[in-house]
């Protein structure tokens, strides 16, 4: 027993042979080691958890990539549970991740997350990161993105491009990072003495956008440019502008945000405030490395800067056509 052991820690001083023996009994038993008995000897565990919302949306399966492949090769393994913004299924979801003794977590903070979910991290100590939302978790290390800049420089991308009617459009919650970007916005607007913002809400998909946009340019026509809270309700509205018979970029300019790798693909190819989601997660997983191998290193804060990539759904303003006739 003590010879298996040896062999499969990769310890103890055992020839080739009984070791090529032992891994080919291993191989044909289908032995795999117990992880936590392993963890509670040494006190470390490989598995990291990790809370987010939507995991469907491509935005963050490109992140949970980036995470993955990162701690994979660092020897981790990674536990994906979608919270769906839910502060009561995401604190039985940190639960459960301690209970399962991880190394680490990774979360995004639920909207109106109590103050108990913060004291249930608090008191275990486990190495946590908060990625997009930073809320109320400022003793935690952050990854997240420079959002009032990121959709202030799109917005005054379209002014550059003589777009007097900008609207924002997409997500519906109250969160930082959706005020963020509102505010970015208004900035940009209020700099050239537009003071008459046009907001609209739908949920961040590309469907949700395509019915948006239509409702958007049925109520105000004369709005000739759209910011997009992201890049698959950017998708969703050029979609809806080509259904009404009008072009993206030359009828009504579009402006999404990730660059998601559809974005460069999509037809046409959508212009973006572009993040690298999956250098994203990559940068979010070497956070907690660092947190891992240094408890006691002061709090960190990263906030990635949005890049403009222009492509062909913005361009120079035309004059509105007016109220769309209805069918």
């Amino acid at each position: 027993m003590a010879t298996a052991s040896q062999v499969m820690r990769g310890t103890g001083r055992i020839s080739d042979k009984t070791r090529t023996k032992v891994l080919e009994i291993a191989r044909i038993l289908n032995y795999v080691p117990d992880g936590r008995a392993a963890s509670m000897r040494s006190g470390e565990s490989r598995e990291i958890g990790f809370t987010i919302h939507q995991i469907a949306n491509p935005f963050n399966a490109e992140v949970i990539s980036g995470v993955s492949d990162l701690l994979e090769t660092e020897g981790y393994l990674v536990s994906v549970l979608d919270s769906q913004d839910d502060p009561k299924r995401q604190r039985n979801q940190l639960e459960t991740f301690i209970r399962g003794s991880r190394g680490g977590l990774l979360w995004v903070p639920a909207r109106n997350t109590p103050l108990s979910t913060l004291e249930l991290l608090r008191t275990h100590r486990t190495p946590t990161v908060s990625f997009l939302r930073r809320g109320d978790t400022s003793e935690f290390d952050h990854v997240g993105i420079k959002n009032f800049e990121a959709t202030q420089t799109a917005t005054r991308h379209l002014l550059a491009l003589e777009h007097k009617k900008i609207a924002f459009l997409g997500g519906i919650a109250d969160v930082e990072v959706r005020n963020q970007r509102i505010a970015g916005y208004r900035s940009a607007l209020e700099e050239h003495g537009l003071n008459h913002p046009v907001i609209w809400e739908c949920p961040d998909n590309k469907l949700s956008g395509m019915k948006a946009m239509a409702g958007l340019k049925e109520a105000h026509p004369e709005v000739t440019s759209v910011v997009c809270n992201g890049d698959m309700i950017a998708i969703g509205a050029c979609l809806a502008l080509v259904r009404m018979g009008l072009k993206p970029g030359k009828d009504v300019s579009v402006i999404g945000f990730d660059d998601i790798q559809d974005a460069a693909v999509s037809a046409p190819p959508l212009t973006t405030m572009a993040v690298s989601p999956y250098n994203l997660g990559q940068q979010l997983a070497q956070v907690l490395l660092e947190r891992i191998r240094e408890p006691e290193r002061p709090v960190s804060s990263h906030e990635v800067s949005a890049k403009l990539v222009v492509r062909e759904t913005t361009g120079i303003a035309k004059p509105s056509r007016g109220k769309l006739p209805k069918n």
